[in-house]
């Protein structure tokens, strides 16, 4: 609205601002289309004034503009982004987190949303409220309010899901430095995503361009939330003038922050088949073109400034390099994909030669290690925007720690908190920072990643990221504090629109209305940077002897089932010799000097646990996925006709023939306790193979006790995602099941047939299938589906056949076709699909899709435990990735480790694992 005025009062007043220009004292005349003849001069010649001069000096003027809000800004009583009809918001009794004073203000009090705007925060007066005769009350009852999230690095829109072909828009592939290319353009917005983001807090995204390029284009910032326009261009915050007015801009304003992504290493390498020094040569090449053009607008200028005019044409400027101009103006904020110190030297080199700044190094896995060299980037040291414990996906990806957030904050790097939406789905970003609060990042800086940090980077502290009179009203009420696992919203407004109909919230315990209170890691960290990012990860010493005191809790397994044979204990005393728990309970002989020489150590209140199972990722048969020759390798497709004759017509892969031990992502499982590791031979095939189940903690496979059970299950594959119908992969399954000798523990029900399946239509196939081999054969089967997104709709029917369901991931999201039909939880469904399919009397086990979160299989085991809306006690949901695991995989002889935490349960953001109890190994390995 401001904008239009400003514009009409620039058209009315042109002409007299040529006048103003040249003083007035100087004789006009025209003398040709396009110019006027500007006499006398004083040496008595006269220059030919072109009619634009006006523009074309404001436009000269505007050329060192900095970037920001227009002065009125700050008086603003309603937003741009106001809807009208929009209700105003009165919450009062919120405990709001403001983001100020560097993330440590916290006010106990109330908030008055009005016309897409915060009007007031703290103590509101009643004669403030009486002005608004529809005032929408919410009393917060206490709970906490934030700035709505900020995801700084996303591809929402531009990788629409579900993923289909005809909506990836991500990466242009038709030249490496292409900053002409706008995300805006393939910006869908009907990607299924966006309602479930909202639902996780989500506000506000970058969304940027894929990392396939050096340059891929410019980024653009969006509010997640549905407009009645219902196009790209009504969901940009803050996108430069001229993409919604055109040339039609006020040369007065100031111009606003651009978005534009980089990349460097092996993605560009990869796909454009080059080497480092090729993308850094062509970053070089591409800059001097934008510097040669930029030299050419400021000589250009300082003539018009001066008056010369005579022979300087029209102003140049290159609509392809334009934006690269502007970089090199400081007028865009750069999101440079980057991880390795060899690249993020080579950029740091560049932005110094060509005198531009870096507003964040994105995923920026080795940053942590030299901070140093970000503080020599041009115009001071850019963000690190991170994942949370996400890496060795690749090899620059290889070092990344899980104590990188401190360590860079320790340094003085502004972190943020990122998705890489789909890569991580960003419902859950909230959860990156609370992983990097767990790891060791201060608490005010941990929610400060993902809110008011990364809006400061993107140039947008103005009016989001801060609960703050005269911000944009997007903010977000949550049933817990923030920090804590499953912190999941009550209601999110964006522009002080509510955008959950009827939301579902589930009552957590008191306690996690607290910050928790989270370990001291400090020596990891250390030892993070002393060993360069891959410190050592085998248990630091072994105790035969052991004793544990302040135990509040000891959970074992027993007849399929988790139980609790030391609850809630004031002081538990627990005795381990020889890898096996002695004493339970008060234990008096263990302070006797026949224990003299045994190692003592205080829980804290911790507890003990049956080791996890991590299964669904290639865990034990990868060490980098993106490397091959560090890989078992994929299994042909049977259906597809590329199995070597030489395996013969009933061959049957072994995942156990492919193991490999001491991986840095099984070792890093194992000191988070999961102690075994169930996988199936990798690859997207028909018939996988034999899965295995084997320890997370031994050298090889020779060691005793390193392979668990050899063979477990039987695993194959029916998805629409295939180079197969569907019913050929059923044909093909129904005659392997009556017919093939590789079946015949299957067909006889002594092993379980593992099914990857998302699709509610192919699991109602299966039961059919299931009841027709059965009949014909009298035996039953074991069946379990893996994947499971849609097995809520066939809840009683999946029940009735007796068939299992793991779920993976354990928060199901749309990312396929296969899938979308998701439950998607509070608050946006009554239950989680956890609780439902538990309700039905149905077997439930979880899993995870990366191997490297693995580690983070203990987290997800509580936030089932806390989201379900009939609630989980511990050791039911223990059992999700313990004993139901081992039925539903067939792993009929498990391993009996026991993890023991420290200061809380293993399902708590409190407690650190300290140990595991291994009577394989007859000993107490220690960390």
């Amino acid at each position: 609205m401001a904008e239009k005025a400003q514009l009409s009062r620039y058209r009315a007043n042109k002409s007299s601002k040529l006048h103003r220009l040249f003083g007035g004292a100087l004789l006009l005349s025209a003398v040709s289309v396009g110019t006027l003849v500007l006499s006398p001069r004083l040496d008595g010649s006269s220059t030919r004034v072109p009619l634009h001069a006006a523009e074309t000096l404001q436009k000269c003027r505007q050329l060192d503009m900095t970037p920001g809000p227009p002065p009125e800004f700050w008086s603003r009583t309603e937003s741009d982004r106001f809807v009208e009809g929009t209700q105003p918001v009165y919450i009062k009794n919120a405990t709001i987190w403001t983001g100020g004073v560097d993330g440590l203000e916290v006010i106990k009090g109330d908030l008055l949303l009005a016309r897409g705007l915060i009007q007031q925060v703290g103590s509101i007066s009643a004669s403030a409220l009486e002005q608004y005769s529809d005032l929408v009350e919410y009393d917060a009852e206490g709970a906490w309010v934030s700035p709505g999230i900020f995801d700084l690095h996303s591809h929402m829109g531009v990788y629409s899901l579900p993923e289909l072909d005809g909506a990836s828009d991500g990466n242009s592939l038709k030249g490496d430095m292409q900053p002409w290319l706008r995300s805006l353009d393939g910006l869908n917005t009907h990607d299924d995503a966006y309602k479930p983001v909202v639902a996780g807090g989500v506000t506000t995204g970058v969304i940027l361009p894929g990392s396939a390029n050096g340059i891929g284009g410019q980024a653009f910032v969006i509010k997640y939330r549905p407009t009645a326009e219902k196009s790209p261009s009504s969901m940009l915050l803050e996108p430069p003038h001229s993409i919604i007015n055109g040339s039609n801009v006020d040369p007065s304003l100031p111009p606003r922050w651009r978005q534009m992504k980089h990349a460097c290493g092996e993605n560009p390498s990869r796909i454009y088949d080059q080497t480092r020094m090729d993308t850094i040569w062509h970053f070089r090449q591409s800059y001097n073109q934008a510097r040669q053009i930029k030299e050419k607008q400021d000589a250009y200028c300082s003539a018009a400034m001066a008056g010369n005019w005579n022979g300087l044409g029209e102003f140049p400027e290159d609509l392809q390099w334009e934006a690269l101009v502007d970089v090199l103006r400081g007028r865009v904020k750069i999101h440079n994909h980057c991880y390795e110190a060899v690249d993020l030297d080579g950029i740091v080199r560049l932005t110094n030669e060509f005198k531009f700044s870096i507003a964040a190094f994105h995923h920026a896995h080795e940053t942590y290690l030299v901070p140093d060299l970000l503080k020599k980037a041009y115009g001071g040291p850019p963000a690190a925007a991170i994942f949370a414990t996400n890496a060795r996906y690749k090899r620059e990806a290889y070092r990344g720690s899980e104590f990188a957030p401190k360590i860079l904050a320790d340094n003085g790097i502004k972190v943020v908190m990122k998705s890489d939406h789909p890569v991580i789905n960003s419902r859950y970003l909230l959860h990156e920072a609370q992983q990097a609060h767990y790891y060791g990042l201060p608490e005010n800086l941990a929610l400060a990643s993902v809110t008011s940090t990364p809006a400061t980077v993107a140039g947008l502290d103005h009016r989001v990221g801060f609960i703050r009179t005269g911000y944009d009203a997007d903010v977000v009420i949550w049933d817990s504090h923030p920090l804590a696992l499953g912190a999941t919203p009550k209601q999110v407004f964006i522009d002080g629109i509510a955008q959950l109909e009827d939301p579902f919230s589930v009552t957590k315990p008191a306690v996690f209305q607290k910050v928790p209170e989270t370990p001291d890691f400090e020596k990891e960290a250390k030892d993070a940077v002393k060993y360069d990012g891959l410190p050592p990860l085998t248990a630091q010493k072994t105790s035969d002897i052991v004793v544990f005191t302040n135990v509040s809790n000891v959970f074992v397994k027993q007849d399929n089932a988790v139980v609790n044979t030391l609850s809630d204990a004031a002081g538990g005393v627990v005795v381990v010799k020889g890898g096996n728990i002695v004493c339970s309970g008060s234990c008096p002989e263990a302070f006797s000097p026949s224990y003299a020489a045994a190692e003592f150590i205080d829980l804290e209140g911790g507890s003990i646990s049956p080791g996890l199972i991590s299964f669904g990722s290639p865990l034990g048969l990868e060490h980098i996925m993106g490397e091959p020759s560090t890989n078992d390798g994929s299994v042909p497709d049977a259906l597809t006709g590329s199995v070597p004759a030489i395996l013969g017509p009933d061959a049957i892969i072994h995942a156990v023939d492919g193991l490999q031990f001491e991986t840095r992502d099984m070792l890093i499982a194992y000191r988070a306790g999961v102690t075994t590791g169930v996988t199936a031979p990798s690859g997207s095939s028909f018939i996988s193979g034999y899965s295995t189940a084997f320890s997370t903690s031994s050298s090889h496979k020779l060691e005793k006790g390193a392979i668990v059970q050899s063979v477990g299950a039987l695993h194959v594959a029916v998805t629409m995602n295939s180079g197969v119908s569907v019913s050929t992969q059923i044909a093909a399954l129904r005659a392997l099941l009556l017919n093939s000798p590789a079946f015949d523990q299957v067909r006889q029900g002594s092993m379980p047939l593992v099914i990857n399946v998302d699709s509610a239509d192919v699991m109602a196939t299966l039961i059919q299938l299931k009841s027709e081999v059965e009949a014909s054969t009298g035996e039953t089967l074991k069946i379990t589906f893996v994947g499971g997104s849609e097995s809520h709709l066939l809840a009683s029917e999946i029940s009735g056949a007796g068939i299992g369901v793991v779920l993976i991931p354990s928060r199901p999201f749309p990312n396929t076709w296969e899938g979308r039909r998701f439950m998607p939880g509070p608050p946006l469904s009554h239950d989680t699909i956890i609780g439902y399919l538990l309700a039905h009397n149905i077997t439930v086990g979880i899993g995870t899709q990366g191997q490297a979160y693995a580690r983070n299989t203990r987290f997800d085991v509580g936030w089932a435990a806390l989201s379900a809306f009939s609630g989980l006690s511990k050791t039911d949901a223990l059992a999700l990735a313990t004993t139901n695991l081992e039925q539903l995989l067939g792993i009929s002889s498990p391993s009996d480790d026991l993890v023991v935490s420290k200061a809380g349960s293993l399902l708590d953001f409190e407690a650190k694992v300290v140990g595991v109890i291994s009577p394989r190994k007859g000993v107490v390995d220690l960390f």
